[in-house]
């Protein structure tokens, strides 16, 4: 059957966003527990989720970029914001207006805030082992031997970012562990923040004064091989079209290449890759991916269903023929993922990592927030 309303849906749980938080809070023992809310939380709404946490009791938020901050600003008047990606001459005044206090990586972005911003808070990052963002350790010791110097540039918190916190047992952690704690001494009056979700949950020696969490706020995995303790948080469902029947060795979709093994039922779904659902979750081999073959998998119910055929950009076709006939007259809907396949599956399964997948979400989906 067809319907007038195509679009997949998006369904938010407010509750666990709240849930995970003060999981991530009861981890961070005595340190102050912020949330990264950057790329819009993550995928699911700025304007939305960023309310839910202050009203949970987190103050302190960080976003990627000064237009983010802008947002979270209006929709949490109150709260303390710093902007990861830091600033330069065009945003200065954007951040001050919105008080919004940069992370500043270089010597050149704290010489501009120390000018502009005449003493209003800032952070300093200092790079450990990353290299990534951040200053060097040569450049953060001279900045704390110079005590005016700093106290003109308005820090009250210094942060570095572990690069292989999701693996517990690598040794850069405790090298970067060790790096930080020597460099942070020198900022003896600053808050110190080291820890992001992975860390909160398997290093208490990380956590400082404030931990950073991210991805396990939105239910996503933080730890490789680590059981997940945070509750699922986003539910994406798609719209079956059509349920049709199909013949053995007929083919399914875009190059022919899925041929069917036995008579089949075969749902057509409205999602695809425009939607965020990568091509590569195809249910048969696709150009640059020919050695993969598994594909991904919706729901129904508890009844797993294979991706079959290639993910196209609005459709996707699924193999029903296991289901049961009474729930298929019954249902109009497949999960892509939610509580019967977790959002780390999914991506697993297309060779990701559910951090691409959330912040990839289309913006056709009906997006639904519940309690």
């Amino acid at each position: 059957p067809l319907f007038m309303t195509t679009a997949p849906r998006l369904t938010v749980n407010l509750s666990a966003i709240s849930k995970n938080w003060q999981v991530l809070e009861d981890k961070s023992g005595e340190a102050e527990t912020a949330a990264v809310v950057k790329a819009d939380a993550y995928g699911l709404g700025l304007e939305m989720i960023g309310p839910v946490l202050w009203e949970t009791g987190c103050h302190t938020f960080f976003v990627a970029m000064v237009e983010e901050g802008l947002r979270l600003r209006r929709a949490v008047p109150g709260a303390r914001i710093f902007v990861l990606n830091g600033i330069f001459a065009d945003t200065v005044s954007t951040a001050l207006e919105f008080d919004l206090a940069p992370v500043l990586s270089t010597q050149e972005q704290i010489g501009l805030w120390k000018t502009s911003a005449h003493g209003k808070p800032c952070a300093i990052h200092v790079d450990t082992g990353m290299n990534r963002l951040g200053l060097t350790l040569d450049d953060a010791e001279t900045l704390a031997d110079d005590p005016s110097a700093l106290s003109a540039s308005g820090a009250t918190l210094v942060m570095s970012h572990l690069a292989c916190a999701d693996d517990p047992d690598h040794a850069l952690n405790g090298l970067q562990l060790s790096r930080f704690q020597q460099i942070s001494s020198l900022f003896s009056n600053l808050e110190k923040s080291l820890a992001n979700s992975a860390a909160v949950l398997t290093n208490e020696a990380a956590c400082f004064d404030l931990t950073r969490p991210g991805i396990a706020i939105y239910g996503g995995e933080a730890v490789n091989d680590f059981a997940n303790p945070m509750e699922p948080v986003v539910r994406a469902e798609s719209r079956i079209l059509q349920i049709r029947s199909a013949k053995k060795g007929e083919t399914i979709g875009y190059g022919a290449s899925h041929i069917l093994t036995r008579d089949s039922k075969i749902a057509i779904c409205s999602i695809g890759y425009a939607d965020g659902i990568h091509r590569s979750l195809s249910g048969s081999g696709v150009p640059l991916r020919n050695s993969r073959t598994g594909g991904g998998y919706g729901a129904i119910e508890n009844n797993l269903v294979p991706m079959i055929g290639r993910v196209s950009m609005d459709l996707t076709a699924f193999d029903v023929t296991d289901v049961p006939e009474t729930l298929l007259k019954q249902t109009s809907w497949i999960e892509l993922f939610g509580r019967n396949i977790l959002i780390d599956e999914i991506a697993r399964a297309c060779g990701t990592i559910g951090y691409e997948l959330l912040t990839n979400l289309g913006r056709r989906y009906q997006r639904e927030y519940t309690e």
